[in-house]
């Protein structure tokens, strides 16, 4: 079975950008580009590492993180913002479960380690 990351960004060279550094590793990776669509695609791929912006359009990534976290407890996700406001968000998505909340903008470093880390 493949194991597959889904990265959700509403920046859409962002998000080229962090398909490209996975593929060229051999990742398989899966996209969305808002909350909305990471919900629909969680259900219907049930990935096993999700890296997911905080600050989306139409649903924001902490409640996709929460409509996801309840139809899997077990799931994998990351969130990642470029906000400080967002603290409160933070601290609860990390309180519901989710695996880390990071800084934007992620690293190459820092997304081969996560996808090494969780993918194993």
């Amino acid at each position: 079975m493949t194991k597959t990351i889904l990265i959700v960004e509403d920046d859409t060279e962002l998000l080229d950008l962090y398909v490209e550094i996975l593929q060229v590793n051999r990742y398989n990776v899966q996209t969305a580009i808002d909350g909305e669509e990471a919900v629909s695609k969680y259900r219907q791929i049930h990935p096993n590492l999700v890296v997911m912006d905080g600050d989306m359009p139409k649903l924001d990534g902490y409640e996709a993180f929460s409509q996801i976290i309840k139809m899997d407890k077990n799931a994998k996700v990351v969130i990642v913002t470029g906000y400080s406001e967002f603290e409160q968000k933070n601290k609860r998505a990390l309180e519901q479960g989710s695996i880390s909340v990071i800084s934007k903008p992620i690293g190459v470093d820092i997304l081969l380690g996560l996808a090494k880390k969780y993918l194993i």
